[in-house]
């Protein structure tokens, strides 16, 4: 199926108690402004501002060991799932009742894909028959 997808940007995963330093650190560190300090309200995630290139950088408060991971954002979920399967990524979950799938690389790094946020915004976008 015909759709689109590009990179949305970075997640920085962070094993901490403080979605405000951990936000406070990497805005500074990246020379960004905190747009969101806790969007969703549930304390997990903090939206960086005034990124480079309009990429969607997110600080994320986990459970798991501090990482940080990309995401790409897609017209069709299940068709760029599909695309990167047969490139030899394989599907390790979808949280969230399937917002995004995590998908693993074949040389480990785990990435997921989303829905995207805003066609017209960003870099131009991939296409894929």
């Amino acid at each position: 199926m015909a759709h689109r997808s590009r990179l949305a940007g970075f997640i920085i995963d962070c094993n901490t108690d403080s979605l405000d330093d951990a936000a406070a650190f990497w805005s500074a560190a990246l020379g960004t402004s905190v747009a969101d300090p806790n969007e969703g309200g549930d304390g997990k995630y903090a939206v960086l501002g005034d990124t480079p290139a309009a990429l969607h950088i997110e600080v994320q408060r986990v459970d798991h060991p501090s990482r940080v991971h990309l995401d790409i954002e897609t017209d069709d979920i299940d068709a760029e799932v599909t695309r990167l399967v047969a490139l030899g990524a394989k599907e390790v979950s979808r949280p969230h009742n399937a917002r995004w799938v995590v998908l693993e690389a074949p040389t480990g790094q785990r990435f997921c894909v989303i829905r995207m946020r805003n066609a017209d915004a960003g870099p131009a976008l991939n296409a894929w028959d």
